[in-house]
């Protein structure tokens, strides 16, 4: 029977839930656009040459790096399985770093996400910092990550992975040397894209519904002078400080990564974090707790440490060289919302696009069902544990189940599945077909 203490607390659960169903409303189409741009980026790139041309950290290396990452768009454990897999295979070790920040920074579907949820301001000064972030990060990596040091984590990285073997198939690249008009009109290729947008939403879709229902019952629950004791206010240039480095605090502690901090960042800057601090929250979705522990099984404790100390300072001072900038340009927002969602359904833009681009959505799910017969998949497996889409030559990790080879997109995923193989064994098939496991070679 339910007690009359019991129905206030009722109220704000729906409340909180409502405040993020509505958000992820509001930010629906911006999604599915962000997501599906991205993934016929993904088809359509090819990145053989990110292995060749990464050997570096000079100021070309470090460009290429940044461009390599922005279209390689992906969730903060992807990103830095694939920056391991780079650094592996001759990489420099900052260039792996920077293609890593910039595949989860620079990315289009975060800005758009961005503009819709929280302002044009926002998606700019990402763009702006990230940039900053990456030059920043360039200049002291090089400086801070040096000599032995590389030496041991490289080293390091190969204990941890001894007794790898790599099988399945050479990728696939046929597709990806043609001319960019036999590309786009490839059927094949659009089914490639649309397996990779549904493998990137599956992967992330436990980062977005953590992401936009810990934002409701922020928004919701967490009342203002909460906000304001942990976040300085009135103190010029110190608040802007305080707040920039406590952002990537809320982040290592909040497990969430990429486009899901979002909603999260939008009910820290309605609670009064500055524009900085928000910036720099959103960059460190890096250094999340889960990813520390990654980088210490990859690199060692002592380099973890070290990585923890510059990420948190370059992400921290972009943050705030970015709100000295738009604070010059007056473009920081005066205002801050009450509301950061509408409380109900509404008959404007918002719902108008969400349906067209859910039509669209609808049409990217069947090629992706019907890969195979469009002509997609050759080269391609899915994760069983994440159902992020990879290339099977450039899987960062593999194992062998019952003959097979299973791919994944990162050592998270493959520990995940060999410690609960019968969880996921329903999910190994590939994209392209079944992999059988030949006579092992070494990497």
């Amino acid at each position: 029977m339910t007690t009359l203490a019991t129905v206030p607390v009722l109220t704000d659960i729906a409340r909180s839930l409502r405040e993020g169903f509505f958000m992820f409303w509001e930010t629906l189409w911006p999604l599915i656009l962000g997501f599906g741009l991205s993934g016929a980026v993904q088809a359509f790139v090819s990145r053989d040459s990110m292995q060749q041309k990464m050997g570096d950290h000079r100021p070309a290396s470090i460009a290429r790096a940044s461009g390599y990452g922005m279209v390689s768009s992906s969730c903060s454990y992807a990103a830095s399985a694939m920056s391991k897999s780079l650094f592996t295979k001759g990489a420099d070790f900052v260039a792996s770093m920077v293609f890593m920040f910039a595949s989860t920074n620079l990315v289009l579907e975060l800005g758009i996400v961005l503009i819709v949820l929280m302002g044009w301001q926002f998606a700019a000064a990402e763009f702006v910092g990230g940039g900053i972030m990456i030059v920043l990060l360039a200049v002291l990596g090089g400086l801070w990550f040096r000599g032995r040091m590389i030496a041991r984590a490289r080293e390091h990285l190969e204990a941890e992975s001894a007794g790898g073997h790599r099988h399945g198939p050479e990728e696939d690249t046929r597709l990806q040397q043609e001319p960019w008009g036999t590309k786009l009109r490839s059927r094949g290729g659009w089914a490639n894209a649309a397996t990779y947008t549904m493998a990137d939403l599956t992967m992330l879709r436990r980062e977005l519904v953590i992401g936009y229902t810990v934002a409701g019952f922020l928004a919701v629950l967490v009342p203002v002078h909460v906000w304001n004791t942990l976040f300085l206010h009135g103190h010029g240039f110190w608040t802007s400080l305080e707040n920039v480095i406590v952002g990537p605090l809320i982040a290592i502690i909040s497990f969430v990564c990429s486009v899901g901090n979002v909603p999260l960042a939008a009910a820290l800057w309605s609670g009064g974090i500055s524009f900085g601090g928000v910036i720099s929250f959103i960059f460190a979705d890096l250094i999340a707790l889960p990813l520390l522990l990654i980088y210490r099984r990859y690199y060692g404790t002592r380099m973890t440490l070290r990585m923890l100390a510059l990420f948190w300072a370059v992400m921290s001072t972009a943050g705030l060289i970015s709100e000295g900038i738009f604070w010059a340009l007056g473009a920081i927002p005066t205002t801050r919302p009450t509301t950061i969602a509408p409380a109900h359904f509404q008959w404007n833009y918002t719902t108008y696009l969400n349906i067209v681009f859910l039509a669209l959505f609808a049409v990217l799910y069947w090629a992706y069902r019907n890969r195979e017969r469009l002509g997609g998949g050759v080269g391609y497996a899915l994760d069983p544990v994440c159902g992020m889409q990879v290339q099977e030559a450039d899987a960062p990790a593999r194992a062998v189940h019952e003959g097979h080879v299973v791919h994944f997109c990162s050592d998270h995923c493959r520990h995940r599945f060999e410690a609960d193989p019968a969880k996921f064994a329903g999910d190994t098939g590939h994209a392209g077909g079944t992999t059988h496991a030949p006579a092992a070679t070494s990497d």
